[in-house]
C-alpha cells in the first residue's frame, strides 16, 4: 500500500540552524554523528525511509557518514552549501554554490542527486530567480516554499500540495500545514512538533490523507540531541530551538510506530501515478501578465 507522507530531515549540524557565521563553524563541537545515529536507529527500528536534505559543506566533511545514509535506502538530497537564506543571496552566488554542494554530495554517494530545500525555507518571492537555477542545474523537485506567511519565510496564496513551479519542470513539495487554534497556521515538524502535543501533528496528517493530500515531516538531527550547547542569539529563534528537544526522540518513535512514510520522491512517484500534477505560477500577476 503506498503512502503519500514523506519524512525529511535537514541534515546539518546543532550550530549551522541558529545562523552562526560560516567562517566560524570550526570553532563549535561538531556533534552530527552521535545526533544522526539517533535518527537512523528510529528510522531503521520502524523500517521508514526518509529523504535527507544534507548541507554541501557536511558531505563535504563528512563524506563517510552522507554514504551511510545512502548505503541505508535513503533518499539522498541538498540543502544547499552554507545554510545562507536565498532572498540574502545574489543569484550567481547560489548557483555557485549549490553547484558545489551538489557535486560534494553525488561524490560522497556515488548517484545523482535531484531535490532541493533552501534554509529556513526561504523560496519566497524575492528568491523565485532561484527556481530557474534548479532547473538549469538538473533538480526535479524542490521542497523550500511555505503556503503561508511566517516571520522568516512564505509565499501566501499558494498550494499545500503537490505542483510544478511556474514553466519549469520542477515539482514542488511544499511544507506541510494545519491550522491550529486562533487561526494560526503552523508547519508539520521543526519546532512545532516538539512544542504541540503530538496528537495534533497525527490528526493534522490523517486529515490531510482523507483529503488526498500529499504530506511531509520536517525535522533536523540537533533536535534529537537535547544536550547540544547553549549558545544566546535573537530570542524568537532561541526560543524554538531549544524547547522539548529531550521529547524530539520519543515523540518521532511513536509517530513512526503509527504511521507509514517513505521519501519525497516515492511520494511524488505515487502522485504520478495516481494523476496529472497540475502547474501554478507563483510569481506575483504583475510579473507575468
Amino acid at each position: 500500500m503506498h503512502t503519500l507522507k514523506a519524512v525529511t530531515i535537514d541534515f546539518e549540524d546543532w550550530y549551522q540552524g541558529i545562523e552562526q557565521p560560516f567562517d566560524t563553524w570550526d570553532r563549535f563541537e561538531e556533534r552530527i554523528q552521535a545526533s544522526s545515529d539517533k535518527v537512523l536507529s528510529i528510522l531503521d527500528e520502524t523500517d521508514t525511509r526518509a529523504t535527507f536534505f544534507v548541507l554541501g559543506w557536511i558531505a563535504e566533511k563528512y563524506p563517510t557518514l552522507v554514504r551511510g545514509i545512502a548505503a541505508a535506502g535513503h533518499e539522498i538530497a541538498s540543502h544547499g552549501y552554507d545554510h545562507e537564506k536565498l532572498y540574502e543571496t545574489k543569484p550567481d552566488t547560489f548557483r555557485k554554490q549549490l553547484d558545489r554542494a551538489r557535486k560534494a554530495t553525488e561524490d560522497a554517494i556515488g548517484r545523482p542527486v535531484t531535490g532541493h530545500r533552501a534554509p529556513y525555507f526561504s523560496i519566497t518571492r524575492k528568491s523565485l530567480w532561484a527556481i530557474d537555477i534548479l532547473e538549469e542545474l538538473g533538480f526535479l523537485f524542490d521542497a523550500s516554499i511555505y503556503p503561508g506567511t511566517n516571520w522568516r519565510y512564505g509565499i501566501p496564496d499558494t498550494p499545500g500540495t503537490l505542483y510544478m513551479l511556474n514553466d519549469t519542470s520542477v515539482v514542488e513539495f511544499p511544507v506541510s500545514t494545519f491550522d491550529i487554534p486562533g487561526g494560526r497556521r503552523v508547519g508539520i515538524g521543526g519546532a512545532y512538533f516538539r512544542i504541540l502535543p503530538l496528537f495534533m501533528t497525527r490528526r493534522a496528517l490523517q486529515q490531510r490523507d482523507a483529503l488526498g493530500l500529499v504530506s511531509n515531516l520536517y525535522l533536523h538531527p540537533w533536535e534529537f540531541d537535547p544536550g547540544h550547547p547553549l549558545v544566546r542569539f535573537p530570542w524568537k529563534a532561541m526560543a524554538t530551538h531549544y524547547f522539548n528537544l529531550w521529547g524530539t526522540a520519543g515523540r518521532f518513535r511513536r509517530l513512526l510506530h503509527k504511521e507509514r512514510f517513505t521519501t519525497m520522491g516515492a511520494v511524488i512517484d505515487t502522485a504520478r501515478d495516481m494523476g496529472e500534477i497540475p502547474r501554478i505560477d507563483v510569481r506575483p500577476s504583475t510579473d507575468h501578465e
